[in-house]
C-alpha cells in the first residue's frame, strides 16, 4: 500500500469514530492517530491547541450541544505538497439535532449541518499538524442568529461532488495527481494578475474553469454558479474592497496537493490584503492589512474546474478589524425566550 493510501486509512479511524460519535470513542481515536505534540490550528474563536487537547478544545462543547453528533465526509483525498510534506484533506459536514447552545448560538431543536474542511499533515504514521475550518456562520444562519451583513451568493446545504467520487481510492496516481495540482497553481497565478495587471481578461478564466462551474463559498459569502456568478457574488466585491490581494507572498506558505482529479490547498494563513475602499461584507474600510485562512478543494473535469469548495475563517477576518461577531450575536439574541437579556447567553 502506498503512503498516501495508508495516510487516508489512518484518518479513516478518526472519521469512523466521529460518525458514531461517543466521548470515549473519539477521545481514544484522537489519542491513537494524533501525536501528543501535534500542532492543531482551529477556526476562530476555537484557536490553537496541542495533540489530544483537540477534543476538549473543539468537540466537547459541540457534542454537548448536539448529543447525536455525526460526521459525514464527502471528500477524502491525499498527496504530497510542493515542500515534500504528506497531507490528507477531508471535507464534509457535522450534523445532528441542535438541542443546546454552542458558542452562544441558540439551539433550534432541529437537525443542523456545519461544513468542515480539515487537513492533516502526517509523518511516520501519526498526524503531526491539523489545519481545520468549521463553517460556524452556517450554524448561526440556521439558528436565525447571523448578526452580520447578508450574503450575496446562494446560502444552502452545499453538496458533495457531482460525480460522487470524492473519497478518492488508492493506489495514489502520482503523475495524474501532480498534473492536477499544477493545473490549479497555474489557474491561481493567472487569477492574481487581476486587477494589478489588467482587467478580467488577464485571468483567462475560460482556459481553466468549466462553463457550468460551481463555486461553493463559505456561509456569509455563499455559492456562485458559473464564471458570472463567481465574479458577481464573490470576486468583484472582494477585489473592490481588497485590490492588493496576492501582493504579499513573503508572509504566506502554501501547501498544494493533488489526488486524481482533486486538488487542495491549505495555509495558515494563505492570503494577505488590505480592507479599503467601500469595505467588504459589512466590514468598514479600515485601511488595515489582514490575513485570511482559506482551505479549498477543486475537482477537475476534462481538464477544467467544475467544482470548487471554499471555506474561509470569516470570524477571524472580522476580529482582526475589531468586530466581535460573537458579541454581536449575544446582543442579537437578548430578546429570545430562554436567554438572559443582560448577556444574550442561555439562562
Amino acid at each position: 500500500m502506498d503512503v498516501h493510501t495508508r495516510n487516508k486509512a489512518l484518518v479513516a479511524t478518526l472519521r469512523a469514530a466521529m460518525y458514531d460519535f461517543t466521548d470515549a470513542g473519539v477521545r481514544a481515536a484522537i489519542g491513537r492517530a494524533i501525536a501528543a505534540d501535534a500542532v492543531i490550528h482551529l477556526a476562530h474563536p476555537l484557536g490553537d491547541c496541542v495533540g489530544e487537547g483537540l477534543y476538549d478544545r473543539a468537540y466537547a462543547a459541540l457534542f454537548t450541544a448536539i448529543p447525536d453528533l455525526e460526521r459525514r465526509d464527502t471528500i477524502v483525498m491525499a498527496g504530497p505538497d510542493e515542500h515534500g510534506a504528506d497531507w490528507v484533506g477531508c471535507g464534509g459536514y457535522y450534523t445532528g439535532a441542535f438541542l443546546g447552545p454552542w458558542l452562544d448560538i441558540p439551539p433550534t431543536g432541529h437537525q443542523v449541518a456545519m461544513r468542515f474542511h480539515e487537513f492533516f499533515r502526517i509523518e511516520e504514521g501519526r498526524v503531526v499538524e491539523v489545519q481545520a475550518l468549521w463553517d460556524i456562520p452556517e450554524v448561526m444562519m440556521q439558528a436565525g442568529a447571523w448578526p452580520m451583513a447578508p450574503s450575496l451568493g446562494r446560502e444552502w446545504h452545499v453538496p458533495g461532488p457531482a460525480t460522487q467520487d470524492g473519497h478518492v481510492r488508492g493506489p495514489h496516481d502520482a503523475e495524474k495527481s501532480a498534473a492536477t495540482r499544477q493545473r490549479i497553481v497555474k489557474m491561481l497565478t493567472a487569477l492574481k494578475r487581476h486587477p494589478s495587471e489588467g482587467g478580467p481578461e488577464v485571468m483567462e478564466m475560460d482556459r481553466y474553469w468549466h462553463p457550468r462551474m460551481s463555486w461553493y463559498g463559505p456561509s456569509g459569502i455563499g455559492t456562485g454558479r458559473g464564471i458570472r456568478g463567481f465574479r458577481n457574488w464573490h470576486q468583484i466585491p472582494f477585489l473592490n474592497a481588497m485590490p492588493d490581494r496576492g501582493q504579499y507572498l513573503d508572509g504566506i506558505t502554501y501547501h498544494f496537493f493533488g489526488d486524481g482529479d482533486y486538488a487542495a490547498v491549505t495555509g495558515w494563513p494563505n492570503m494577505i490584503q488590505t480592507v479599503t475602499h467601500d469595505g467588504w461584507m459589512g466590514i468598514a474600510p479600515a485601511g488595515q492589512r489582514i490575513t485570511m485562512r482559506s482551505l479549498d478543494f477543486w475537482r477537475l473535469e476534462d481538464g477544467l474546474i467544475r467544482e470548487n469548495w471554499v471555506l474561509v475563517d470569516l470570524l477571524d477576518a472580522y476580529a482582526q478589524v475589531g468586530v466581535d461577531v460573537l458579541a454581536r450575536l449575544r446582543a442579537f439574541n437578548k430578546a429570545r425566550t430562554g436567554f438572559d437579556p443582560e448577556t444574550g447567553r442561555a439562562a
